[in-house]
C-alpha cells in the first residue's frame, strides 16, 4: 500500500455507481489522470464539493500498488483540500463558464496519454483559469489565446505572419492573408492551396497577439475581428483533435 500527494486542476467528473464519481484531474508533475472519490455524491460527504470542475486542489491518493500516480487503474482520493476556488467565480457567469469549460475540455483533449507529465499545459490552464476569473480580458479573448497557446505547446502552433508551408516573409505594403488551416496558419500566394480563408488583416494581427501574450493589442481589437478570429481558432482546434468540442457550441460569439 502507498500514499501519493500532488495537486491539480479538476477536469471533469463522471458518477459511478450510486454514491461516487470518477474524477479527472490535471496535475502539475503526472499529467491527467483518473481517479475514484468514494462517497462524494453524498450529502454527508466532507470533500464532495472541492472535487468540481474548475478547482486546484492538492490532494492525497491511495494505491495498493507501488507504481507512478496515473499508471495505475482508478485509484482512490482520499483526502482533498482546496487551493482555489476557481469554480465559484465561473459558473455565476455565462460567457466566463461557458469559456472556462471549453478550456477544460481543450485541456484534456491536449493531454491524450494518461500519466505523462504535461506541465507547460498545466501551467497554461492555471494561468487562463486566473485570467478568466480576474474580469481584465473578454472571456472569449481568454479561450482563444488559451486555445492557441495549448495548441503551440502541443507542436501546432500556426502562423500569423510568415508563410505557413515555404516561410516567405510578406512585405510591409502586402501582408499574408490566405489562411489555410490544414498548411498551419497564413499562406502566401504561391502556397494558397484551391480553397482557404481569407480574413481581414487586424483579424490574423489580433490572434497573433493573442499567441504572443501582447493583451493592450488584443484588448483595444474591435468586436468584429474578435468574431472572426475565434471562428479560425474553432476550426483551427477542430482539424488538430479531428473532431470538435462541445462545449465550444455554448460560446458566446
Amino acid at each position: 500500500m502507498s500514499l501519493h500527494r500532488a495537486d491539480g486542476i479538476v477536469l471533469r467528473t463522471q458518477k459511478l455507481g450510486e454514491a461516487d464519481r470518477i474524477i479527472t484531474i490535471l496535475t502539475r508533475e503526472h499529467g491527467r489522470v483518473r481517479l475514484v472519490a468514494k462517497g462524494v455524491r453524498r450529502t454527508s460527504s466532507k470533500f464532495g464539493a472541492r472535487l468540481e470542475p474548475f478547482a486546484h486542489v492538492d490532494f492525497q491518493v491511495f494505491s495498493r500498488r507501488h507504481q507512478p500516480l496515473g499508471n495505475r487503474a482508478l485509484d482512490l482520493i482520499t483526502q482533498a483540500e482546496t487551493i482555489a476556488p476557481y469554480g465559484e467565480r465561473i459558473v455565476n457567469d455565462y460567457s466566463r463558464y461557458t469559456s472556462g469549460t471549453a478550456m477544460l475540455e481543450t485541456a484534456e483533449r491536449l493531454t491524450d496519454a494518461e500519466g505523462e507529465p504535461a506541465v507547460q499545459q498545466y501551467l497554461l490552464l492555471l494561468g487562463g483559469l486566473r485570467a478568466l476569473t480576474s474580469g481584465e480580458h473578454a472571456p472569449g479573448l481568454v479561450l482563444d489565446a488559451f486555445i492557441l497557446r495549448s495548441l503551440a505547446v502541443a507542436g501546432y502552433a500556426p502562423s500569423f505572419y510568415d508563410c505557413a508551408q515555404c516561410g516567405a516573409e510578406p512585405t510591409q505594403d502586402a501582408p499574408w492573408r490566405f489562411f489555410a488551416v490544414a498548411a498551419g496558419g497564413v499562406v502566401c500566394p504561391n502556397c494558397k492551396p484551391p480553397a482557404c480563408a481569407v480574413p481581414q488583416r487586424p483579424t490574423l494581427d489580433l490572434l497573433g497577439a493573442l499567441l504572443a501574450g501582447e493583451w493592450r493589442t488584443a484588448d483595444a481589437s474591435e468586436e468584429r475581428h474578435r468574431r472572426e478570429g475565434s471562428g479560425l481558432v474553432a476550426a483551427y482546434l477542430q482539424w488538430h483533435v479531428e473532431r470538435g468540442l462541445r462545449s465550444l457550441k455554448l460560446v458566446e460569439r
